[in-house]
């Protein structure tokens, strides 16, 4: 086993976090208007890991029992953590983050304009962006119940197929030990949203070098919809999540680990207590371009989505209302294979 009980470890702190570390002031570009003072980041602040095969270790009840409980932590306190230890090779991970380089290197932008904006129902759209603070191009494709993929260059095809067919078995474990947590089922997530034809989004992007200031904006603050969302890149650096006391945390995820954050609909599933977390990318100055593939996996698109019961009751009242995954994702004017959340939408005002 190639992870140990220290590194299941949350801090004991976690109840009510502090960070003792050097604070920072952000960039002096804006990040949105949500937040009227200036929000600190906490350089380096370590976020929970999780390995991944001691949630499924019958022979070791006790490791077990551990890695369950900080799952449990994670989640409920976090948000967000780095999965370790998952079974799927690096050479997986490292051919799927090719092939997408491959794709936007060298595909012309001819053939990479037909998969522009146009049809409602498409099932992969590519775009590039250089304006308003944003600099990225990105292709998003739907990964899952079926597979939609430029056909060239044919290695991204094959490549990203084998992450995807892999981190599907991945996903149905969390879900399984995630509702272990909550005191369920292990198919409580799974038939809740029902993941075996789940809609999943792959979305991948490309930030060219930056040779600007420090802090441009690569993707503004946002959350995004979905069960979990797992996100892969080639080089670290960039990403930053909000924490419940109001900090961005610098996120770096170790070589071949896989950031997993949780999804919008397991926050209306779960009537608040996991909650999906605001985050945002700054690009600082790279000599060499950064690569990304996060996928969004959904409820099957047809599945309403509404607060369980078993998560409301006198003191947690009911928080969201219920909508069907293809509504939520269309809620903003947005085609589905966008995926943009809708989360405000369904908070229900508290009195």
């Amino acid at each position: 086993m190639s992870q140990t009980l220290q590194s299941l470890v949350i801090p004991s702190d976690l109840a009510a976090p502090t960070f003792s570390r050097r604070l920072s002031s952000i960039t002096d570009t804006p990040i949105g208007s949500s937040h009227e003072a200036p929000i600190a980041v906490v350089d380096d602040e370590e976020i929970p890991t999780i390995d991944y095969f001691s949630l499924f270790s019958p022979d070791e009840p006790a490791h077990r029992s551990a890695a369950l409980d900080c799952l449990s932590a994670a989640c409920e306190h976090y948000g967000f953590f780095n999965l370790v230890n998952h079974g799927i090779p690096d050479e997986v991970i490292d051919g799927a983050l090719r092939g997408i380089a491959d794709f936007f290197e060298q595909t012309p932008v001819e053939e990479k304009s037909k998969y522009r904006k146009g049809d409602p129902r498409a099932r992969i759209l590519w775009d590039a962006r250089c304006h308003a603070g944003e600099n990225r191009e990105h292709l998003k494709l739907l990964a899952r119940p079926t597979f939609h993929c430029p056909p060239n260059p044919p290695s991204f095809r094959e490549a990203l197929g084998e992450y995807v067919t892999r981190f599907h078995e991945v996903k149905l474990g969390l879900a399984r030990a995630m509702s272990l947590v909550l005191g369920q089922e292990e198919s409580y997530i799974e038939d809740a949203f029902d993941l075996e034809s789940g809609f999943d989004v792959a979305a991948m992007n490309h930030y060219p070098p930056n040779f600007k200031s420090k802090g441009t904006m690569g993707l503004a603050e946002h959350t995004d919809p979905g069960f979990i969302i797992s996100l892969i890149q080639d080089m670290d650096g960039g990403l930053q999540i909000l924490t419940h006391q109001g900090q961005w945390i610098n996120v770096h995820i170790p070589p071949n680990a896989i950031l997993i954050q949780l999804g919008d609909q397991l926050e209306v599933l779960t009537n608040g207590k996991y909650k999906s977390h605001i985050h945002r990318v700054l690009v600082g100055k790279y000599k060499a371009r950064r690569i990304s593939i996060g996928t969004l996996h959904g409820p099957s698109i047809d599945k309403l989505v509404a607060p369980a019961l078993e998560f409301v009751d006198d003191t947690h009242p009911l928080a969201y209302h219920g909508m069907t995954y293809s509504d939520a994702l269309e809620a903003n004017n947005r085609y589905e294979i966008e995926v943009q959340s809708c989360i405000e939408q369904l908070r229900i005002p508290s009195l």
